[in-house]
């Protein structure tokens, strides 16, 4: 990778779905506009001929355009690549990139405490049936103080599985409610774990001992579907099972129907197949809150985004390492399967 002066490179914008002023204010874009010479694309995914105009100045790209082999070497200025959609797609060649020491870079740290906050509301919820309540009040038959099945989330063991971005977010507002908090991560080792105060638990041992148990993992070629009616079924009667990552961790129909059978209350947040259907099972399935992945969606931290990608770029720039960002780890990242709807792979260079 050859050098270039950053304020004689191109930054390329390629952000869609993410529209440009919601996730860069104005004094964003003057940061980024410092570093140098912004194409400032939105509205749409930019066209390949627009991409491949660009790419042999560009020294970042902000966005999820393809690229492949190919492009990167028509690419030799290229520093980082920004996924400002928030997760690692199968856009891109990530061997490659970190061959050439080019980080591949997600702004998913900034959904982390708006979900956190979401999902443990929900668990409260579930807990205590105030969504069950405050519909049965509005159609006139009141619980009028029915709390038999009710249970507090203080001093009850929890369970967090995955202890990613969202894991971690979650963790400080759990530690008021417990001190017995099971993490089941298999790509974090124990030690860590237990130097975080939390207890190394296997997958089974988190739903057998804890009566909440939170799915916050991200969705890999070793995990999909791996979560079903056993281990829903081992947990006490009328325990919490919050589902707040990815729909393909669990199988969805089993899910479902321990939910209808009654042995657990289930939130849920993410689907398998978005936008929801409408004759989708899920949305008449008793025991169950459901939202439309909508956890994340805070209008106030959107601006969050751009801030966390000129932060890092100013460093990568500097010959710093990027702060803010998460970084994708070649190791882990191409076992995920976080693809969204209407995603793109990375044989797809020829865009509208």
């Amino acid at each position: 990778m050859s050098s270039m002066p950053a304020n004689e490179g191109v930054i390329l914008l390629d952000p869609h779905p993410r529209r440009i002023d919601r996730i860069f204010d104005e004094p964003t874009k003057r940061r980024l506009e410092r570093l140098g010479r912004v194409l400032w694309h939105d509205g749409s995914l930019a066209s390949a001929e627009h991409i491949d105009r660009h790419l042999p100045q560009a020294i970042a790209l902000i966005g999820q355009s393809p690229l492949d082999k190919a492009r990167l070497d028509r690419a030799p200025h290229l520093r980082a690549v920004f996924n400002v959609e928030s997760n690692f797609l199968p856009n891109l060649d990530y061997a490659e990139c970190h061959r050439r020491g080019i980080p591949v870079l997600s702004t998913a740290p900034v959904y982390a405490r708006p979900v956190a906050e979401m999902v443990l509301g929900m668990a409260i919820s579930l807990a205590r049936r105030m969504h069950e309540a405050d519909a049965a009040l509005r159609a006139g038959r009141e619980f009028k103080g029915d709390n038999h099945d009710s249970f507090l989330l203080s001093g009850k063991p929890l369970a967090l599985i995955g202890f990613g971005n969202l894991g971690r977010a979650l963790l400080p507002l759990l530690r008021p409610f417990s001190r017995e908090i099971l993490v089941h991560d298999p790509w974090v080792h124990p030690s860590v774990l237990r130097e975080m105060d939390v207890i190394p638990a296997s997958l089974d041992g988190c739903f057998t001992r804890a009566r909440v148990v939170f799915l916050l993992a991200a969705n890999t070629s070793e995990n999909t579907g791996q979560i079903g009616r056993r281990q829903f079924e081992s947990m006490r009667q009328g325990s919490v099972v919050v589902l707040a990552s990815r729909a393909a961790l669990v199988n969805f129909p089993e899910l479902l129907a321990v939910a209808a059978s009654g042995h657990i209350r289930a939130g849920i947040d993410v689907w398998p197949e978005e936008p929801i259907p409408k004759d989708e099972p899920g949305r008449a399935t008793p025991n169950t809150l459901l939202q439309a992945h909508r956890a994340g969606s805070v209008p106030e931290i959107q601006p969050l985004i751009g801030q966390l990608v000129v932060d890092d770029l100013e460093n990568i720039l500097a010959g710093l390492p990027p702060q803010r960002c998460q970084r994708a780890v070649l190791e882990t990242v191409t076992k995920l399967r976080s693809i969204p709807v209407g995603a793109w792979s990375l044989s797809d260079t020829r865009r509208p």
